[in-house]
């Protein structure tokens, strides 16, 4: 094996280091400097690593930015990582950067996740920091570059005085579907058939809008996901009052749902917010008007549901309809068995059964796109559709 060694084409421009790494592999990394002394610094170190990579392993050189490259290369998702800016990585990118593994201890993980997130609450802290942490620790021990560890996580406060306050955030409980359908009525067609789906399998928002139209068996009533957030394809029953809506939707043939200019939704782990004008549109069409002015009151519509609110609706409305809990777990991806696992296209009657346990109501199901999707695809909201009268169009995007 070569050294390492310093290399500049011409005489101006920065120092690059070239050579053979440990595990037989090329190298050839700019030391980002153009000053020789400084050049030669960082050269020495890089020999160091090299040399303890050769007598001790991986072990006593990777760092952690190396380790989150190489999970986010093998498919892991670089959302709470972070991002490089321009001038600095953020996330915990930043955080430990150039921090060898080794080197990392549990007070070094707890001290930085509090400076990260200094006001946030311990689940927030354990899902935006920790988790993501664990998940890049985890792929450097399958690698063999760490020492596998139990890392504490931060826990919820004990006692029963101790109030947790919470935003109230949209999506984090179920809703009645009266109020679902209220609200659902009050967004465009291109975005109710979406909650429409969502509220009637119990699907998650990513796994709906990842989907084809070949993947949806009408007759059988029965939706293959090939890929869901276990990793593994999985089966969802149809409710029943989805089926002039699936019908129609399967006739058009390529993506399931899409927008109202018919496009279709972006799939990426991080990519959120497609439905947030939507989502906005509705809660403002739902609010309450002031007899005396006939004004709205700002603030008064419905706020508590958004996409990922379906799917504690379904959960929680399957618990009260008493469909068993590993039923319900299968329709939701939560439990998978073997039959589940190796025949996912083949619809199971026991999950069609519960799933039709889930209520419907009457204005919900009248309304014309749940016949004719396609054709309503691109009409407004805020329109009367109980009545008929959603009738305007849209113009091109």
């Amino acid at each position: 094996m070569s050294e390492y060694y310093l290399y500049r084409r011409g005489n101006k421009g920065n120092w690059y280091i070239r050579g053979t790494n440990p595990d037989g592999r090329q190298i050839f990394e700019s030391t980002k400097t153009s000053v020789q002394a400084t050049a030669k610094s960082i050269l020495r170190e890089k020999q160091n690593e090299r040399e303890n990579e050769l007598v001790f392993g991986k072990k006593a050189v990777v760092t952690f930015d190396y380790a989150a490259d190489s999970y986010v290369k093998s498919g892991g998702s670089q959302r709470f990582l972070g991002s490089f800016d321009g001038s600095k990585w953020t996330g915990l990118f930043g955080r430990f950067e150039g921090r060898k593994l080794k080197t990392i201890t549990q007070s070094d993980l707890d001290r930085a996740a509090l400076e990260a997130y200094p006001n946030a609450r311990p689940d927030t802290r354990n899902r935006q920091f920790y988790t993501p942490f664990v998940a890049v620790w985890n792929h450097a021990v399958g690698n063999d570059w760490a020492d596998y560890r139990k890392w504490k996580r931060p826990k919820k406060p004990k006692g029963t005085n101790i109030v947790v306050v919470s935003s109230g955030r949209a999506g984090n409980k179920p809703v009645s579907y009266d109020r679902a359908a209220e609200f659902v009525l009050a967004m465009s067609p291109a975005n109710a058939i979406v909650m429409t789906i969502l509220f009637y399998t119990g699907m998650r928002p990513i796994e709906l809008f990842s989907m084809d139209c070949a993947d949806v068996d009408v007759k059988g009533r029965w939706i293959t996901l090939r890929t869901s957030k276990t990793g593994e394809p999985r089966g969802v029953p149809m409710h029943k009052a989805l089926v002039p809506l699936m019908a129609a939707l399967k006739k058009r043939g390529g993506k399931l749902v899409r927008q109202w200019n018919d496009r279709p939704f972006v799939v990426r782990e991080g990519i959120g917010g497609q439905m947030k004008k939507a989502l906005s549109g509705a809660r403002k069409r739902t609010e309450r008007v002031d007899a005396r002015t006939g004004k709205r009151i700002h603030g008064s519509g419905i706020t508590d549901v958004s996409p990922y609110t379906a799917r504690h609706t379904v959960s929680t409305q399957l618990v009260a309809n008493g469909v068993h809990p590993h039923i319900k777990d299968q329709i939701l991806g939560h439990a998978v068995t073997d039959m589940s696992r190796h025949y996912t296209n083949l619809p199971q009657k026991e999950l069609i059964k519960a799933i039709d346990t889930l209520p419907t109501v009457k204005a919900w199901l009248d309304a014309p796109w749940m016949k004719d999707p396609v054709g309503l695809g691109r009409n407004y909201a805020g329109v009367d559709w109980v009545h008929g009268s959603g009738t305007r169009k849209r113009g091109k995007a």
